[in-house]
């Protein structure tokens, strides 16, 4: 319930700050004398978008906070999901700073427009002849009618079931748009793979055969190249080791003579023994070196086969290609799994459809089971409310469709007249007619439902009387089990309450502002007289004041 409000420099409210109770309480004023400026302020506790504009004075921040008491709310699971702290006792703040930038807090912690906006979907109702249209929609009819049926826990499951059952279809969906753009690469795949697979791929093969190509393709170059330098080396009298063999020869006697010479000596011999290495692999080479035109064709179209697979799959290396060839190789195992798996995943979806469809059809019973009971008290009140002749055809069709909240297509229709035809409830009621069938439908669900705070927000637009007076005790009736505001102009809805509070304008210092009282047992009476006769009050409307509040 709204324990309290205050609302400081928005619109015309300078400082306002009330307490309110459980129970059904009143609030009147003259039309222009800020009520609406009240349920505005109240709106943004919801999580309404703030209006620079609305600041009263754009140098200082405009605060609006409201502590709740949510004891019997079930909202712990709602805090914790929005990682809010809970607190029986919770205050929601809402800033509009002068920069025009806005901020809420729930319990001092910071929170998005989008949060705010749910909870306060579950602390306060707001109900104007506005409001009275989602009476028309299919969510809100559906939620009657559950309501009446008990179906919340059931419901709670086949939500939950519902969800896990479209969590699987999009797999299989996703399985089936795999298999399918499978089936279209298969081929092609396997193709691809194929061609990789033949050609034994060595990811260090192409630099040798690289290699070999340019020795075969340049093998008289390099015989000629080895012949020269064979010769260089050997010839009889002018060869390198000729020579050498001279020098070694002088230096060995050298260091016979002398112990300075052995170095040199050395030095001359570990060279005579590596150019006569150098000696023997050169006629090695040239040995072993032939002219080979069929390994060299062979070698060139391996390299050709090699050469085209990077180009065709845009490889910089045979790492690459092999890379690729393996990535083909898991594709085409993954479409050999595949059939199976999307067969396992038909099952478990059929699964959920067969516990979707046990569900659905015992909300549809429950639903079926509660329509008359409904429709009875519907009419029944609606009597009393001024529509004698009020009556409701409400039709419930189980499809073969998953809606959110079973399988059932619901049409509400309604006759405002003796003979009438059955029509939407849009097309068959007036606004004044749709105010009181809401009412009534409030009034059902509170009996069925732990409803939020209810403020009326002058739903008793177009009727007087005894209607009136039978509105009232609709409102002082639900008031029993919940918090209800109504904004009024009637005297006698004016005087059910167990509180009653008046909006005024006041100037003060020249400055026009909205004020807010908790009027008492007297002041009741002066404001209910003004509203039975106005301003200029007969002792007869004073007495007709108090025996309405009697």
């Amino acid at each position: 319930m709204l324990k309290s409000l205050s609302i400081k420099n928005y619109a015309l409210i300078e400082n306002l700050h009330v307490s309110f109770d459980n129970g059904l309480s009143i609030i009147t004023g003259e039309t222009g004398g800020g009520k609406s400026i009240l349920l505005q302020g109240l709106s943004l506790i919801l999580g309404k978008r703030a209006d620079f504009s609305s600041l009263k004075d754009n140098s200082i921040k405009c605060i609006i906070e409201a502590v709740f008491d949510i004891t019997n709310y079930d909202l712990k699971s709602f805090f914790k999901d929005e990682n809010l702290d809970f607190d029986d006792q919770t205050i929601i703040r809402r800033e509009i700073l002068p920069s025009g930038k806005s901020r809420a807090f729930v319990n001092d912690s910071p929170v998005q427009l989008k949060s705010l906006q749910l909870l306060g979907e579950r602390l306060i109702d707001i109900h104007s002849q506005h409001e009275t249209l989602q009476i028309v929609d299919d969510n809100y009819q559906f939620k009657v009618i559950d309501a009446l049926a008990g179906n919340a826990s059931m419901l709670k499951r086949y939500r939950e079931e519902l969800n896990q059952f479209r969590v699987v279809r999009k797999e299989l969906d996703k399985l089936m748009k795999l298999k399918s753009e499978v089936i279209k690469e298969q081929d092609y795949n396997t193709f691809l793979l194929n061609e990789l697979l033949e050609a034994n791929l060595v990811e260090d093969e192409l630099v040798e055969l690289e290699e070999e190509y340019e020795t075969l393709n340049n093998v008289e170059d390099i015989k000629e190249k080895l012949a020269t330098s064979y010769q260089i080396l050997n010839d009889e009298e002018q060869g390198v080791m000729s020579r050498l063999s001279e020098l070694k020869t002088n230096f060995t006697k050298l260091a016979n003579l002398s112990s300075n010479y052995n170095n040199l000596f050395e030095r001359i011999r570990s060279s005579f023994i590596e150019l006569d290495d150098i000696q023997i692999e050169v006629d090695r080479l040239l040995e072993h070196l032939e002219a080979n035109p069929e390994r060299l064709e062979q070698v060139n179209a391996r390299l050709g086969i090699l050469n085209n697979l990077l180009l065709k799959h845009g490889a910089m290396d045979l790492r690459e290609l092999i890379s690729i060839r393996d990535q083909l190789l898991e594709k085409c195992s993954v479409t050999e799994n595949l059939d199976d798996t999307i067969l396992k995943k038909e099952a478990e979806l059929l699964e959920k459809q067969k516990t979707l469809d046990h569900l659905s059809k015992d909300i549809h019973e429950k639903r079926r089971s509660a329509i008359p009971n409904l429709k009875q008290q519907l009419e029944t009140i609606l009597k009393d409310l001024g529509m004698p002749n009020a009556k409701f055809s409400i039709q419930l069709n189980y499809t073969t469709n998953l809606f959110s909240n079973g399988k059932d297509e619901l049409l509400f229709l309604f006759s405002a007249n003796k003979g009438g035809n059955f029509l939407e409830l849009k097309k068959a009621a007036s606004g004044g007619e749709l105010s009181r069938i809401m009412l009534a439908i409030k009034w059902v669900l509170s009996n069925y439902i732990k409803l939020p705070t209810i403020m009326f927000d002058e739903i008793d637009t177009g009727v007087s009387g005894e209607i009136s007076n039978k509105m009232g005790e609709i409102m002082l009736d639900m008031s029993r089990s919940m918090q209800v505001f109504t904004i009024t102009h009637l005297p006698q809805i004016a005087a059910k309450g167990h509180y009653h509070f008046k909006v005024y304008k006041e100037d003060i210092n020249n400055i026009t502002q909205t004020k807010l009282i908790r009027l008492n047992h007297d002041e009741r009476i002066v404001e209910i007289a003004q509203m039975l006769g106005g301003i200029e009050m007969s002792s007869s409307a004073i007495a007709h004041a108090k025996e309405l509040l009697n």
